[in-house]
């Protein structure tokens, strides 16, 4: 039995633990026990690569004079040329991944070592050369640059900053899942920082609204130290500009280097956050960008998986000189998956040496993370948070608006019904059958594919307030794992794929039985939705739905 069970774990979660496993046997037994179990194709996939990479290294190093490029990954290549330091050689495996394979990444990996080699080459026997730093607005006078008048651009180097920040959002009174699913995984991340660093850093919830304070003893019982809130009746509604400058002032709040006047505030003795988190929603995406742009710091938009961890890098522009390498500590990794849906890219917020980036950002898709369990007999501290708010932020006033009573959270639901551009020929009324499914069951909502969302499709009245962005599912929208996922029309395009495939069952319907959405589902009903949604409905109804899911695998 491994000491690790693939099937504990997400893939975001699994792929750092698997990093440093060198046993291929012990990789064997964990790839055989999520065949027999949860048998998920990228997780198969992450195994198996490292499974070739040790095996790899146990047949000796790679020998970039004679390696056959067509045998290796981009991943492999990029590995290869770290250890190479002669330029020639590397010019050599230019031309030939040029004639080959001639992939852009693996070019773009082995040009990028040439000019580290030659950087090096270049200082050796003196000192080594600073790349030199040209203020932007001295670089280029002729441009304007918006970010010398944003009141909270400092251009600190060398500030003190600390804790996780977790933008908590609410919807209808409620506190969204999504925002305790961050919280728990905040408290996960900070627990095993403070372990790693000997520090003793906290999770920090913000909450903004006209009803912030009710959600004060939740946040805390679902992981954070302090809770930091402002209230006012005029915040009932989201709104950009009000939600960001509240954001960025509790930011800012205090800290050695705060600006002129500004008081100290005893909850918080440093410049900004270390790390702040938002949720993926629609206004969580809005509030996340605004917020880091405000700060001029960076952000990982849609992430799935965060880990924090040192890392070594070499570009000249983040370590100020040529070819000399520089390890950052306490790196915030951005796990996001890409189109494929089979590999992730980790964005690192990296300082210059010039320029802090902080906090590092990232905003959370629904569902990534586990629900934590609440323990409402946590303690922490509580901060309400006073701050003048200047009339103009409020020149629009909402004076009404309609609210769906199923919500625009789909995460927590046992069934979601999600229909694509299948309901074309009536997207009416395959909007009403897949809402008479969703009615049929307990606990059960409606999702939609992106294509149903940009096209251009007339419904009438009662069915359009369905049709919304917040429905959507997949890579741009939301992650769902209901125990039942219900695809009526959708083609399976991996962008959709990457909202749905950690469902515990998922039911295509389709008329192609060539589909893409084929490749991950668990049952393929070949037929018109139109007519199997009415059946669907009928079965669960009647408790027969059992019986109709015997169907052959194929």
């Amino acid at each position: 039995m491994p000491e690790i069970d693939p099937t504990d774990h997400e893939i975001a979660e699994l792929g750092p633990k698997i990093k440093d496993i060198d046993d291929a046997d012990e990789l064997r037994a964990m790839l055989d026990l999520e065949e027999s179990d949860e048998n998920r194709v990228p997780v198969k996939t992450l195994i198996e690569d490292r499974i070739d990479k040790v095996e790899s290294e146990d047949d000796g190093e790679i020998d970039p004079e004679t390696v056959d490029l067509s045998d290796l990954t981009v991943a492999d290549v990029a590995n290869m040329v770290r250890e190479v330091d002669d330029a020639d050689v590397l010019r050599d495996l230019l031309e030939r991944e040029k004639a080959g394979e001639d992939r852009k990444t693996a070019k773009s990996q082995i040009e990028s070592r040439i000019e580290s080699v030659e950087g090096t080459k270049e200082a050796e026997g003196e000192e080594a050369t600073a790349v030199e730093y040209v203020p932007p607005e001295e670089k280029y006078p002729d441009l304007d640059h918006p970010t010398n008048d944003k009141q909270w651009v400092e251009g600190t180097v060398g500030a003190e900053y600390r804790d996780m920040w977790v933008y908590c959002e609410t919807q209808a009174g409620e506190l969204v899942d999504v925002s305790k699913e961050m919280l728990g995984k905040a408290r996960e991340l900070m627990d095993a920082y403070n372990d790693e660093y000997d520090e003793s850093e906290r999770v920090v919830a913000v909450l903004i609204g006209a009803d912030a304070s009710d959600h004060v003893e939740d946040v805390i019982a679902y992981g954070a130290d302090l809770v930091v809130y402002h209230e006012d009746p005029r915040l009932g509604r989201f709104r950009h500009q009000p939600y960001t400058e509240i954001f960025c002032d509790m930011a800012r709040a205090g800290g050695e280097l705060a600006a002129e006047g500004r008081e100290s505030v005893e909850w918080k003795e440093y410049h900004e956050p270390r790390y702040t988190v938002f949720p993926a929603t629609n206004n969580g995406r809005d509030l996340s960008a605004l917020v880091q742009g405000e700060l001029d710091s960076g952000l990982a938009s849609d992430c799935s998986g965060l880990y924090i961890e040192n890392a070594m890098i070499s570009n000249p522009a983040k370590v100020g000189t040529a070819g000399d390498k520089k390890e950052f500590e306490r790196v915030l990794h951005m796990k996001r998956p890409d189109f494929s849906g089979f590999e992730y890219s980790t964005i690192l917020c990296i300082d210059k040496p010039n320029r802090d980036f902080h906090p590092q950002g990232a905003s959370v898709i629904p569902g990534s993370f586990e629900m934590p369990d609440p323990d409402f007999e946590r303690n922490g501290e509580v901060v309400d948070y006073e701050m003048a708010l200047d009339d103009d932020w409020f020149n629009v006033e909402v004076e009404e608006f309609d609210r769906l009573s199923g919500g625009v959270d789909l995460t927590g639901n046992d069934v979601i019904v999600a229909v694509g551009r299948g309901i074309g020929d009536d997207p009416t009324r395959g909007i009403e059958q897949a809402i008479d499914l969703v009615d049929a069951f307990d606990d059960a909502d409606l999702g939609l594919s992106r294509g149903v969302i940009t096209s251009s499709y007339s419904f009438d009245g009662h069915v359009e307030q369905y049709v919304t962005e917040e429905r959507q599912i997949g890579e741009s929208g939301q992650a769902v794992e209901p125990d039942v996922y219900i695809a009526a029309g959708i083609s399976g395009a991996i962008q959709h794929k990457v909202g749905c495939d950690e469902s515990d069952t998922i039911i295509a319907i389709n008329t192609d039985p060539d589909a893409d959405i084929r490749d991950f589902s668990d049952y393929l009903i070949e037929g018109d939705l139109f007519e199997v949604l009415p059946q669907l409905t009928e079965a669960v109804e009647t408790g027969e739905l059992g019986a109709m899911m015997e169907a052959s695998d194929d």
